[in-house]
């Protein structure tokens, strides 16, 4: 699956569009963990509680994108975006959003894989 924040994929073809997809992930803090961030809020810096929480959010929120494209059909996601909001106090929503699409190599030399920027062939495209 072929995921990127741009609206074309260089080397490709879009052949179809199918539409939004999206990931969706609520999370919040243990009161334990909400512990150890008053500690490192304390004495500065990097808050690892924290920034460990947003990027497993992040990456939960993009597998359900990802898992929504393929139940769609598609073989890449476009326009891929992240937004995220404070629904209430230490609970928050992130959401992965962009377009699903299908898409195929442009050439030959795409279809083999050998132009593929990503090294190797999409998945689901017609050759």
């Amino acid at each position: 699956m072929l995921v990127v924040t741009t609206n074309e994929l260089e080397g490709y073809r879009i052949v179809r569009h199918l539409g939004l997809v999206r990931g969706l992930t609520v999370r919040s803090r243990s009161v334990v963990g909400n512990l150890g961030a008053a500690i490192q809020i304390f004495f500065g810096g990097n808050i690892t509680v924290y920034t460990k929480l947003a990027e497993q959010t992040r990456q939960e929120a993009f597998n359900l994108l990802i898992a929504h494209a393929q139940e769609m059909g598609a073989n890449a996601v476009i326009g891929m975006r992240y937004d995220a909001n404070e629904i209430a106090a230490a609970v928050t929503e992130v959401l992965a959003y962009g377009t699903a699409v299908v898409v195929e190599p442009i050439g030959p030399d795409m279809a083999a894989g050998g132009g593929n920027p990503w090294g190797q062939s999409v998945p689901g495209a017609q050759r």
